[in-house]
């Protein structure tokens, strides 16, 4: 048995955004409170939703304290926020912390039960649809706004914990790439390089299935073709990226991930390390780490990325290629290729490892991974 969850509306396209104002009215929601962070509302990309809902007459109120790798205290003070000003829906603008926060603000609000947030870890048996939530992405990477999974930082204990629920998906996503314009480079880097390791663990996880792997294989081959674009600033790279990073959403929000995310995770937690920028200088060791247990997906994963004559090479080379294209499509986004480099210490290999034996992802990787292992990896990049 398989089993798919995906938002109940969702539009895409330059300048869509214009529909929210139809969504709300439609759904009778009375007062918003929009989840976002100060950098966005500094770039002006708030105003761009904010200035319709004024000009429609519609209530709401911004809570812009999200930070990268949103904390315990953040969720805490959202939900503060959302019961002050008499909200009865949210509206999430950014990237995959402002989604995140949304969902774990919206989810306690109607459960109240687990208020102290890290009860949420794994799969928390949740009663209760959160809150609604209108989700409008502005970066090109996390597909936070159709995914069933959140992730949050404990401070307290040097933690990053993954929550997973059905009952989180905002029902409205809308993707407009003109949200995304204003992303500076090395983030359309980063993320855009988060939502292949999206595609590309969600293809080789042990959960994966054929209506799955069509998506990811169709993201990898929307990705490789519009990151370097996105990169350059070009607007149908960006609108590219927008769409590739939301159908690999689509699918691994329902089969899960693997290693890559397992051993990111703890890098967010110690370090402050933007996902992404873990995620991208992982993937390529640890899919020649998984090579063997992919069976013939390599292959594809080569085609997608725009290899060419890979159906005459052999397995081994074919498997060669597609890791190649991955390390390049990175070096060519400008993405460091060492641990070191965004600040890992040797000194943490220990508990990184640890930590990444823990994560809810790490369960999913085609290869099951031995603690000493995860060590290895993390110091080869060091």
């Amino acid at each position: 048995m398989h089993r798919m969850i995906l938002n109940e509306t969702s539009y895409f396209g330059a300048g869509c955004r214009s529909e929210l104002v139809g969504e709300v009215k439609s759904r009778g929601f009375d007062k918003a409170l929009i989840v976002t962070d100060s950098v966005l509302s500094k770039a002006g990309v708030v105003s761009k939703v904010t200035d319709m809902l004024d000009q429609a007459g519609l209530a709401y109120e911004i809570f812009d304290k999200v930070m990268p790798n949103p904390t315990i205290d953040v969720v805490k003070d959202g939900i503060a926020a959302f019961k002050a000003c008499g909200a009865d829906y949210l509206i999430a603008i950014g990237g995959g912390s402002p989604q995140d926060t949304s969902k774990a603000i919206g989810i306690v609000i109607n459960n109240p039960e687990f208020e102290d947030i890290r009860s949420l870890e794994g799969v928390a048996p949740t009663k209760k649809p959160c809150v609604p939530i209108i989700a409008l992405a502005t970066t090109a990477g996390t597909a936070a706004e159709v995914t069933i999974n959140y992730v949050i930082t404990d401070v307290e204990n040097r933690r990053k914990f993954v929550c997973v629920d059905p009952h989180d998906i905002p029902i409205v996503a809308i993707i407009d790439s003109e949200l995304m314009e204003s992303m500076p480079v090395s983030l359309k880097a980063a993320t855009g390089m988060d939502a292949l390791t999206h595609a590309i663990e969600g293809y080789i996880t042990l959960g994966a299935w054929e209506l799955t792997d069509a998506l990811h294989l169709k993201a990898i081959e929307i990705i490789a073709k519009s990151l370097r674009a996105s990169c350059a600033g070009e607007p149908e790279g960006v609108e590219g990226m927008a769409l590739g990073q939301y159908v690999a959403g689509m699918g691994f929000s329902n089969v899960g991930l693997g290693l890559v995310h397992g051993m990111a995770h703890p890098l967010g937690a110690f370090y402050d390390t933007p996902h992404g920028v873990a995620n991208a200088i992982l993937l390529p060791t640890l899919m020649a780490y998984n090579a063997d247990y992919t069976g013939e997906k390599y292959r594809a994963i080569a085609t997608a990325m725009g290899v060419s004559d890979v159906e005459s090479m052999s397995l081994e080379d074919a498997r060669k290629a597609a890791i190649d294209a991955v390390q390049q499509l990175s070096i060519d986004v400008k993405i460091p290729t060492k641990l070191t480099e965004v600040g890992a210490k040797a000194d943490d290999i220990d508990a990184l490892a640890d930590a990444a034996m823990a994560d809810v992802c790490t369960g999913g990787n085609p290869r099951e991974a031995k603690l000493e292992e995860v060590k290895e990896l993390y110091r080869s990049l060091m």
